[in-house]
């Protein structure tokens, strides 16, 4: 069920967006949330949340702050083009059905792109390049290292640690302590370095200490 919560980050997010742009999105972004499952808006809206707290550990300015917040609140719109049958699906995707899924990035951007608006445009590139890889192992253009932008380098290693600590209906959750257990050993790999250090930074007021 979606929580009062998420419709008020979706709300803040729509805000900023209108603020900038000059036009209503709210009949847009209904439609999209009537689109997709639940699952996909309350992820977007934690990996919101994480990033912000990323950006200001790392000293971005507000400019960077306002396309942070967008590009993560949206990162995973393109998923309203994705079929059902292979963005609910519960179990291991096929090959092809994860070439397919890896479209999202590219339908995101695109969407961002045909409203013609300057921010929106740095907003589509921090979008369609959140599944780089530091390592340049990612996707939709294998860039790596400081090739792919600040914005989107934090948004994956975020992305990456919501995703293994929320449950699915094909997988359980992991602990936070073995989420970034995990993405620390994945640092200058899979991840940007310097978010990862700023993910262990904010995440450690968090976590209670493990008890001995």
């Amino acid at each position: 069920m979606i929580q009062t919560e998420d419709i008020d980050n979706l709300k803040k997010s729509v805000s900023l967006l209108e603020d900038h742009i000059g036009f209503k999105l709210e009949p847009i972004l209904h439609y999209a949330l009537q689109a997709r499952d639940n699952y996909t808006l309350e992820h977007c809206n934690r990996v919101v949340s994480l990033s912000e707290r990323i950006g200001k550990h790392l000293n971005l300015q507000k400019h960077e702050m306002n396309v942070l917040s967008l590009a993560a609140g949206f990162h995973d719109i393109g998923k309203i083009g994705i079929p059902d049958n292979i963005l609910l699906k519960p179990g291991k995707l096929s090959g092809d059905e994860y070439e397919g899924i890896k479209a999202h990035p590219s339908i995101g951007a695109n969407m961002l792109r045909t409203l013609a608006h300057p921010l929106l445009n740095e907003v589509a590139e921090c979008v369609l390049h959140h599944h780089e890889h530091w390592d340049g192992s990612g996707y939709p253009d294998g860039l790596k290292g400081h090739e792919i932008p600040v914005i989107s380098r934090i948004i994956t290693v975020v992305d990456a640690y919501d995703a293994m600590t929320s449950t699915r209906s094909y997988r359980q959750e992991i602990s936070k302590q073995d989420a970034l257990k995990m993405i620390e050993s994945e640092s200058e790999k899979q991840f940007c370095p310097d978010a990862v250090k700023a993910l262990l930074a904010v995440s450690k007021a968090d976590i209670p200490p493990l008890k001995k």
